[in-house]
């Protein structure tokens, strides 16, 4: 069974933020990090406890080609993304 994914506000604003960077860094670089986004979304929502615990009962998740990791909790119908997340910045707290 896949679930669905909901990205809470903070993972939106951390798309936007990356996906800008990348546009100003190479035009089009932007719509390839949002395309290893979506499968590493994609492989969340087919095997969600397939990724390491690493605070309580937040997940992380790695994208293909880019830094970046995906913090999220499975839920019982759906899986919460909580944050898009540079692999070279200080990690934070998250709230689940």
């Amino acid at each position: 069974m896949t679930l669905a994914l909901t990205l809470r506000p903070r993972a939106e604003a951390d798309l936007d933020a990356a996906f800008r960077w990348y546009e100003a860094q190479q035009r089009g670089l932007g719509e390839i990090f949002l395309r290893s986004v979506a499968a590493c979304f994609a492989r969340i929502a087919r095997h969600p406890e397939g990724n390491a615990i690493v605070q309580s009962r937040v997940r992380r998740a790695s994208l293909q080609r880019f830094p970046y990791g995906v913090f999220y909790v499975v839920r019982e119908h759906r899986i919460d993304v909580l944050a898009v997340y540079h692999g070279r910045r200080r990690p934070r707290e998250f709230e689940p």
